[in-house]
């Protein structure tokens, strides 16, 4: 499988990717846009807010007898967050039509109902519904307000909110619950108006059809889409040191049994010109496999932690720890985790500990062949990098990679925050332990 790449409309580009290899196809539209507090909230409700009617198909029942007629096809809304920029738009999927008896043209009837709900969505007066905004509306803050009860996602999210608390990077990809919570209709029209002008949009497609067949389609489809001064102007903001000489601590409190520790690290002088395999390999030996030092040895040999592993993001420049400890066991577990980087910064990886890594890493990013969802969101990503590279070139990186590609990620990476949920009870003992000793 080769991607193709053509711009086929002003600041609209096809990415096509040939395969017979699937019974269904999938095309996915994205808008790019720069990831700002102001408008994160308001662009992510957009999609959700068009997926509830178009000016044909009104409301969701006519959207979803329309699917059932195309034989099962299905357009659900998609938000991201990849690195800095947002990423707003719909996923469809759809049966080829070589495996359909009456051989339907599925390809333009999904590619007209995409360039519907994004072009011509149900409106009163020229303005997006009051009742499907507000409705879209109270469910993203349902949403926005129910992290908290996922206390490992949370803590990983509340690091990032203070590691980068001077950077975009801070607001999640569905924004923040106070500019939620201020979206009105005329607001969000607005700002759906102005998307649709200055948006760059990425179409990635996998599947049977043609390159020229599918652009045709496509240009029909999306023909009344407004075109204004196209922003390209947008990326992500990738800091090399952390933001004080010493890392920062934050601790906060709340009902539970155990607690939450978060470390985050800059990756540093290696994202000048970043190794792709080599920072997946090297997450893989640190704490991003069941084979890896952090689990091996934190967790199983030491048992100072329930989990502990890692993982990196290759468009911010960040690594992440996290783990789940008992109280009276955080600073253990902190010293440990400090003390398996400092191995890997010393060269101390066996030999088999980075056979397993390679492999493990070229497995995952061949299997990807076998997900259309995983190679859309892998060539979004690589697009927005400015890389070129497939899936399977880059595990044969990968497999490639050697101790001191480790070595040098490991010697760049520097400790910026180290964040920890405790219980609200945790501080309390500790305070009449010290009152009966004195």
């Amino acid at each position: 499988m080769e991607l193709t790449r053509t711009e086929i409309m002003p600041g609209v580009w096809l990415n096509h990717l040939r395969s017979d290899k699937f019974k269904t196809a999938c095309m996915s539209l994205t808008l790019l846009t720069q990831l700002k507090r102001e408008t994160a909230a308001m662009n992510a409700l957009i999609p959700y807010v068009l997926r509830r009617g178009t000016s044909g198909l009104p409301n969701m029942e006519a959207i979803s007898a329309h699917l059932d007629e195309l034989y099962g096809t299905a357009i659900e809304p998609v938000v991201r967050r990849i690195g800095e920029i947002q990423c707003l738009g719909f996923y469809a999927s759809f049966p080829e039509e070589d495996f359909l008896p009456e051989k339907p043209k599925l390809l333009q009837a999904a590619s007209t109902l995409l360039g519907q709900l994004l072009l011509s969505p149900a409106t009163r007066g020229g303005l997006l519904l009051p009742q499907y905004v507000d409705s879209e509306r109270e469910k993203m803050l349902e949403l926005l307000r129910s992290r908290i009860n996922e206390k490992r996602s949370y803590s990983l999210q509340r690091c990032l909110e203070e590691m980068c608390c001077c950077e975009d990077f801070a607001v999640g990809r569905f924004g923040g619950e106070a500019e939620c919570e201020a979206i009105h209709y005329q607001k969000l029209t607005r700002q759906y108006r102005s998307l649709l002008q200055s948006c760059p949009v990425e179409i990635f497609y996998c599947g049977r059809a043609a390159e020229k067949q599918l652009a045709d389609v496509l240009r029909d489809a999306l023909m009344t889409l407004p075109r204004g001064e196209i922003d390209y102007d947008m990326g992500t903001d990738v800091r090399m040191n952390a933001l004080e000489d010493q890392p920062r601590s934050v601790e906060e409190t709340l009902d539970v049994s155990q607690g939450k520790l978060v470390i985050g690290f800059r990756l540093g002088e290696c994202m000048e010109d970043p190794d792709l395999a080599a920072l997946y390999v090297f997450n893989s030996v640190f704490g991003g496999s069941s084979s890896s030092k952090l689990f091996m040895n934190v967790r199983e040999k030491l048992q100072l932690c329930y989990y502990a592993s890692s993982l990196v993001d290759t468009h911010k420049g960040l690594l992440l720890v996290a783990s789940g400890v008992d109280f009276g066991q955080k600073e253990a577990a902190q010293a440990e985790i400090f003390a398996q980087l400092d191995a890997m910064r010393r060269g101390e990886i066996e030999e088999d500990e980075l056979q397993s890594a390679r492999a493990g890493v070229a497995s995952d990013l061949r299997a990807m062949l076998d997900s259309q969802g995983e190679l859309e969101g892998f060539y979004l990503s690589q697009i927005l990098d400015g890389s070129e590279c497939s899936p399977l070139e880059l595990a044969e990186l990968a497999e490639n990679v050697n101790t001191e590609d480790l070595v040098a990620i490991a010697n760049s990476v520097e400790c910026d925050l180290i964040y920890f949920l405790r219980g609200e009870e945790a501080e309390p003992e500790k305070e009449e332990a010290e009152d009966g000793e004195a």
